[in-house]
């Protein structure tokens, strides 16, 4: 199987959605962003925030129209106008995308 940049085992689609995004201990609506994602696959997402994230955090990232999913904050990137980049990996299950199936992507 080919690892790709960053030790990754699977492909990641180029598909903007919006999606919610709350650090895990957090209740409510504090901590609450909604934000795009730039790529996705079954086991992780990037997506571009307004805030820096701390490594390990565990969130939760929640499609608009699904439930959430817990994942771990595996780099944040710094980028221009005071954005930033995250990468999500989802460890204890494939996330099943409703966007995936239109593009046949295998979930499992």
């Amino acid at each position: 199987m080919d690892h790709g940049p960053g030790g990754r085992t699977e492909r990641r689609l180029p598909i903007i959605l919006v999606v919610r995004l709350v650090r895990a201990e957090l209740t409510g609506a504090v901590g609450d962003e909604r934000i795009y994602t730039d790529n996705l696959s079954p086991r992780g997402v990037r997506l571009f925030s307004n805030h820096a994230w701390q490594l390990g955090d565990t969130i939760q990232v929640a499609p608009l129209s699904d439930d959430s999913v817990c994942g771990k904050m595996v780099y944040c990137q710094k980028l221009a106008e005071d954005r930033y980049g995250i990468g999500v990996h989802f460890q204890d299950r494939s996330v099943e995308w409703f966007v995936l199936e239109k593009y046949g992507v295998l979930i499992g």
